[in-house]
């Protein structure tokens, strides 16, 4: 088997590696630089029609490895009634989202047409997409099964097959299921296999179903429990609609003197170094898009106390060495644990304690989980600051650099002013006010983000209240009452029905904008059909107010449609979307 060093850093772009040219454009406008090791190893058999069988940890970038190689060999639409061209099997509900996103980013120019299968979904909707054809499938096995025996999924055409997660699949006793489904396919078909180990059980399906695969391993790099002694890591849960509220609520409490914040595309560098700037923050961007020039004047600054804050991918921070380093921030949870350490190591040198914070969303909380397996440390879960911590940090640096003032003296040409005011106001009165003037002057330029509502959230485990039959969490002390959906007394909004084809139910999404931004219906319809590929006459009632907006999408559509919107501009910003709440 062939075996892959994590660390290895391929000359090797995606474009050299044969892709389409809507593939390789579609990904250099998501801001990806360069192919990660196991895309390096996979890309090439897998272009080549070749089966694979993969061994790499979660979060090394496989969803890329095997979605782009199925892509470029798709020809969109060709795929008839009830059938697909390619199939992929996870194995949870929240992968299925995930990976079908990905593959639907990557896709996009193509015009490929995605649908994940899992359950919890209203089945109508699953059942007229199905009718129709779809390119790219991507199940649970339960529910690929599922519609397997009701006659609407064919896989007589599918030319690929996809088993990501393998081994977790089998240990959730999917191994009939997977029999069932892999007898369905034809005997011609590529197969790709993904497992984060290779139990005899994995061997014994590549066996069976695989044609002489070519077997690659991307070797974990050695990770000594404790060799991160001097680190403080701190992890927050939150929304990815609430992340740069946070991270900025953060570095106001942490006070970092220099900072390296780390994304995963140069994309994602870019719109936060804009938004850190306009909330006050003296902030560079640093990526491989960039001139040898560029980087330098930036690490310069950087250096000479010219900025605060780095805001840089793993690729152009290869190599960065800066003494003055005291936080690293994960924007983004690292694509593998080995990341993880390579990026906080930057901090926490020359005897001095460092400070790593990660933002995790609440689905990317398994990452988390095996980045502590793999470094034997405790990565703690905190809660926001409140804005009350906030002020009492504020007050406290103001204390604390008055005295540093006070100490160091000088303060005799000032007497003049505060003696003029002593016969008219108190003395406390007016060393108040000069507080007052001073705290005012260091906020000068800042966003008022003090006053933002920040969610706290508890990891997946420790959420009450447990699904009912259609996914919807119960609330505590109403058993069989499903969560209030907005509306009158939490009334669940209609089911809308067209005219050749049966009822769907319907979500209403509230989206953050609205007349005052000059929101117009036709904005919204034009976001959602464009960037999430729903259809305008599936897009229902459209409210608009002064400050946002309510939009009903059918259900089954909606977690698509609030990714898409979270990663596109409306009418030029970017807007906060979620599921009303009433």
């Amino acid at each position: 088997m062939t075996s892959v060093p994590p660390s290895a850093a391929p000359d090797a772009t995606f474009e050299s590696l044969g892709l389409k040219p809507q593939l390789v454009e579609a990904l250099s406008a998501l801001g990806y630089e360069e192919p990660t090791p196991i895309q390096h190893a996979s890309l090439p058999p897998l272009l080549a029609g070749k089966d694979l069988l993969g061994i790499a940890a979660t979060g090394t970038g496989k969803t890329a490895a095997f979605s782009l190689p199925l892509l470029h060999h798709l020809t969109p639409g060709e795929s008839g009634p009830h059938a697909t061209s390619a199939l992929v099997l996870v194995p949870t509900r929240e992968l299925a989202m995930q990976v079908s996103e990905a593959i639907h980013r990557y896709g996009q120019k193509l015009g490929a047409t995605v649908l994940p299968l899992y359950g919890g979904q209203v089945i109508g909707q699953q059942l007229r997409v199905l009718k129709r054809g779809v390119d790219v499938v991507v199940a649970t096995p339960g529910r690929a099964l599922d519609h397997l025996r009701r006659g609407t999924l064919q896989l007589d055409n599918v030319r690929t097959v996809v088993l990501d997660e393998a081994d977790e699949m089998l240990d959730m006793g999917f191994a009939d299921d997977l029999e069932a489904i892999l007898s369905e396919t034809p005997e011609d078909r590529q197969t790709a296999l993904f497992s984060a180990t290779l139990p005899p059980r994995i061997a014994s399906i590549a066996e069976r179903h695989m044609r002489e695969p070519v077997r690659v391993r991307i070797a974990k790099e050695k990770v000594e429990p404790g060799e991160l002694p001097r680190i403080r890591q701190t992890a927050y849960i939150i929304p990815r609609a609430f992340k740069i509220a946070t991270l900025s609520r953060l570095l106001d409490v942490e006070s970092p003197t220099a900072a390296i914040i780390f994304c995963r595309t140069r994309t994602e560098v870019d719109d936060l170094t804009v938004s850190l700037n306009g909330r006050g923050w003296r902030s560079h961007a640093l990526h491989g898009g960039m001139t040898q020039e560029q980087r330098d004047r930036v690490i310069k600054q950087l250096k000479s106390h010219g900025t605060d804050l780095l805001v840089a991918t793993d690729v152009a921070a290869r190599g960065l060495d800066i003494p003055r380093l005291s936080h690293v921030v994960n924007f983004d949870v690292p694509n593998a644990p080995e990341a993880y350490v390579h990026r906080i190591g930057r901090t926490g040198r020359a005897g001095r304690e460092g400070v790593a914070i990660t933002l995790v969303e609440p689905r990317e909380h398994r990452f988390l989980r095996n980045i502590e397996r793999v470094t034997g440390q405790r990565i703690e879960v905190a809660t926001v600051p409140t804005v009350a911590d906030l002020r009492a940090k504020k007050q406290e640096m103001l204390r604390a650099t008055l005295r540093e003032i006070l100490v160091a003296g000088g303060l005799d040409s000032f007497r003049g002013v505060v003696e003029d005011l002593a016969s008219e106001y108190e003395p406390l009165d007016i060393a108040a006010a000069a507080v007052k003037l001073y705290q005012e002057s260091q906020d000068e330029g800042r966003a008022k983000e003090e006053e933002e509502e920040i969610p706290t959230l508890a990891p997946p485990q420790e959420k009450r209240g447990k699904p009912d039959r259609g996914g919807r969490f119960e609330r505590p002390g109403r058993p069989g009452a499903p969560a209030e959906r907005g509306g009158p007394a939490g009334a669940r909004p209609p089911r809308r029905p067209t005219r050749d084809a049966p009822e769907w139910d319907i979500t209403r999404l509230w989206i953050g904008a609205g007349r005052q931004a000059g929101m117009r219906p036709a904005d919204l319809v034009g976001a959602i059909a464009g960037e999430a590929g729903l259809e305008s006459s599936r897009i229902g009632a459209i409210q608009i107010t002064d400050g946002f907006s309510l939009v009903e999408v059918p259900e089954a559509d909606a977690n698509r449609v609030i990714a898409a919107l979270k990663s596109a501009t409306i009418r030029g910003r970017k807007v906060l979307v979620r599921k009303d709440r009433g």
